[in-house]
């Protein structure tokens, strides 16, 4: 029984021409050997599998070949030939740096190099992932490195070019191996289908070369799997089902879908992909790549930017003379936000869905109820002073006060709104006018017809009476009042919930203010303050008087012992409890 090779070993090229997709390093290379002038050290960078120890290989069989052809490719007949495709040649040394990284291996190296050939003219050390040498090995390498025997040529093969020490790069020739494209990629799996009597579809060769990513022996080992698999015939079908990869037919549909605007298509397609096992992120991001080939084809001049085969390539050109512009754009930003937000998000199908339905509705969007987005005239929920009622026919227009306190005014906003929500049942006074000191705007209502109702009442709405009210009263409207202060000024708030309001006659009571500030913020506020209690305690009488506290009144305001002797004053048992315990108070 034959023994099988695989197919990155048993087709890795042999000499110059046969090496696919470097045809600029192979030119050169070729000629510096015609010319006879080759440099010490050479550094072959490049992605994996795309022929940089392969070209080192075929490098070091041609220098020493003793009749090379006249197109400077090596014999393959004379005794250094068959003494390398034999695996017996004594010129030509490679070293795997990987596991030989150690100052130990370079000096046997080293040792090595002053050993002039047998046969031919130049010794060649061929050194593999270079760039995993240690520091102390790239140490011990320099000297060597700079100045070898005449006979002595460097081949160093790396995949990642900046770990290199840069005095390592400046004693080689750097050559950097592009990586191979897709039409590379898909002749070379064409010839190799052809040597070996396999049937293929171009469409199947290209999934395996975007498989592949830019490697060629990643592509031929992709290959060989694929030809166990469907038994030497390549169906774009069975190549799919085995790579587990999404058709492109799904997202050809898809497209269909959008432009049809069939939302309910698009969650079916959708759920169909999720049965057969593909991860939404990964459909998401193929549907974007796709939009990105239909973008690509729409324009004649970024035609070839599209790797594809001619076949899929036609069917992205019918399918985007479709499509506007427009259309494109905004799909491939709505898959792009949804890429970078499906991580993240806790319901990951519906993140999906929801860029479908988007995507589907993108040629509506300027239709009224396309649902795609909010109007771009936004009406406003409530209005401030009406109550969230609704506004009357005839209402002059409101004048916007000169010192405006933006913050504040948001402040009496949001409590306004709260309160109406809570108070609107017992809302029953005609205002005919509310005004917010210098907090911003006030409405009024004086161009009010006699025969029209007032904002916030009705026909059955009982006459407001001054009903009496008590100390605990204003207390508790008072906390009710600061408890509907909004968050973001919750200092204040708790600023405001320390002062404890007096009533020092049947309808007025009184604040007392710690410092300028605050009572000028309290003055700002007394309006829409009285506005909530009055409403509150169904009184139009109730006054408050603001002002800032005397020295012995805010010491007797925030002293501890004070506060403790009015306290054991009404509770004769926390005067024994401190007795008890020895408690001093300061």
């Amino acid at each position: 029984m034959q023994e099988y090779i695989v197919s990155a070993r048993k087709y890795r090229p042999m000499t110059f021409d046969t090496v696919v997709g470097q045809s600029s390093l192979t030119t050169t290379l070729k000629n510096a050997i015609a010319s006879d002038k080759l440099a010490h050290a050479y550094l072959f960078c490049g992605p994996r599998g795309v022929g940089k120890t392969t070209c080192a290989r075929i490098f070091a069989k041609t220098i020493n070949c003793l009749n090379p052809r006249p197109d400077r490719e090596s014999c393959g007949e004379c005794e250094s030939c068959k003494a390398f495709d034999e695996g017996r040649s004594l010129n030509i040394h490679e070293l795997d740096a990987a596991s030989n990284n150690s100052v130990e291996d370079i000096r046997e190296l080293i040792k090595q190099v002053q050993i002039p050939p047998q046969i031919g003219k130049y010794k060649v050390f061929i050194i593999d992932e270079v760039h995993m040498l240690s520091s102390q090995a790239f140490n011990a390498f320099l000297k060597t490195l700079e100045e070898p025997p005449h006979y002595v040529i460097f081949i160093l093969a790396t995949t990642e070019k900046h770990k290199i020490l840069p005095t390592i790069l400046s004693r080689c020739q750097v050559y950097d191996f592009a990586r191979m494209t897709m039409d590379n990629t898909i002749n070379h799996l064409k010839n190799v289908a052809s040597k070996e009597g396999y049937t293929t579809e171009d469409e199947a060769l290209q999934l395996i070369a975007e498989k592949a990513d830019g490697g060629m022996r990643d592509a031929l080992s992709i290959f060989d799997q694929m030809v166990s698999f469907t038994e030497g015939e390549l169906t774009y079908e069975k190549v799919c089902a085995s790579l587990n990869v999404l058709s492109t037919e799904y997202y050809f549909r898809l497209v269909e879908h959008f432009l049809s605007k069939e939302v309910h298509a698009c969650m079916l397609l959708f759920n169909e992909v999720l049965c057969k096992g593909f991860d939404g992120g990964n459909f998401i991001a193929g549907l974007a790549n796709h939009l990105r080939q239909l973008l690509v084809a729409k324009d004649s001049t970024t035609l070839p930017l599209l790797e594809v085969s001619e076949k899929t390539k036609q069917r992205y050109q019918e399918q985007a003379t479709k499509c506007e512009s427009k259309f494109i754009y905004k799909a491939i930003k709505l898959c792009n936000d949804c890429d970078q937000a499906y991580r993240q998000s806790h319901n990951k199908r519906l993140q999906v869905e929801i860029c479908l339905i988007q995507c589907a509705q993108i040629n509506e969007e300027d239709a009224p109820g396309s649902g795609l987005c909010p109007s771009k005239i936004l009406k406003p929920i409530f209005r401030l002073g009406a109550l969230a009622q609704p506004t009357p026919k005839t209402v002059a227009t409101p004048k916007q006060e000169t010192n405006t306190n933006i913050t504040q005014n948001t402040i009496a906003k949001s409590v306004q709104t709260q309160s109406a929500r809570e108070t609107q049942n017992k809302q029953t006074d005609i205002r005919t006018r509310i005004k917010l000191g210098n907090l911003g705007p006030s409405i009024r209502n004086t161009g009010i017809a006699k025969d029209n109702k007032p904002e916030g009442t009705t026909k059955d709405s009982p006459k407001v009476e001054n009903k009496p009210f008590k100390q605990e009263d204003i207390t508790h409207q008072w906390h009710a009042y600061v408890e509907r202060m909004p968050i973001e000024r919750r200092a204040m708030a708790m600023r405001m919930k320390n002062m404890m309001p007096k009533l020092i006659n049947e309808t007025t009571f009184e604040i007392m203010a710690n410092n300028p500030q605050i009572c000028q913020y309290l003055q700002n506020l007394r309006e829409h303050i009285l506005q909530e209690i009055r409403s509150a305690l169904c009184n139009n009488n109730i006054q408050m008087i603001v002002r800032i506290a005397e020295v012995q009144e805010l010491e007797h305001i925030t002293s501890k012992p004070a506060l403790y002797k009015k306290m054991a004053e009404k509770n004769s048992n926390l005067q024994k409890l401190a007795e008890i315990l020895k408690l001093e108070i300061c």
